[in-house]
């Protein structure tokens, strides 16, 4: 499914100032792609890059969002998930202020409340980060 939407808001458990996705772009079954435009103010920017853990956090907010949006779909709420483990971290370069960045996450893997998923993020054809992840979903 494709859906462009603004209002992310409404598919992530954070709030401002720690919201590293802009649009969510596209969602599927499997793969979520998300922007994200890196402004002055971003809490994670340091320097004018924005740092390593905005781009670890920016993965697992597309998590988040692909899974938010799938709640919607199913008139179920959105739950909170929390980073459990991160492997195979490359983060290759920062991205500047002005810079978008486009994110996507594929599910590999989901048992129970644990979803195992690998990220990447480009900025202007050019792979900036890549990581597998566990996220545990808080059940309600």
């Amino acid at each position: 499914m494709t859906l462009p939407t603004t209002d992310v808001l409404a598919l992530i458990p954070q709030r401002s100032p720690f919201v590293m996705v802009d649009t969510l772009v596209s969602a599927s079954e499997d793969t979520t792609r998300t922007t994200l435009l890196v402004l002055p103010g971003n809490v994670l920017v340091n320097d004018g890059e924005l740092s390593e853990a905005g781009l670890t956090e920016n993965i697992a907010q597309t998590a988040a969002a692909g899974a938010g949006y799938a709640a919607r779909q199913l008139n179920k709420p959105v739950q909170p998930g929390f980073i459990g483990a991160i492997k195979n971290l490359g983060v290759f370069a920062l991205p500047k202020v002005g810079d978008t960045i486009e994110t996507e996450v594929k599910i590999e893997n989901q048992v129970f409340d644990v979803t195992i998923i690998k990220g990447k993020i480009t900025c202007k054809g050019d792979t900036l980060a890549q990581c597998e992840m566990k996220i545990f979903i808080q059940p309600q």
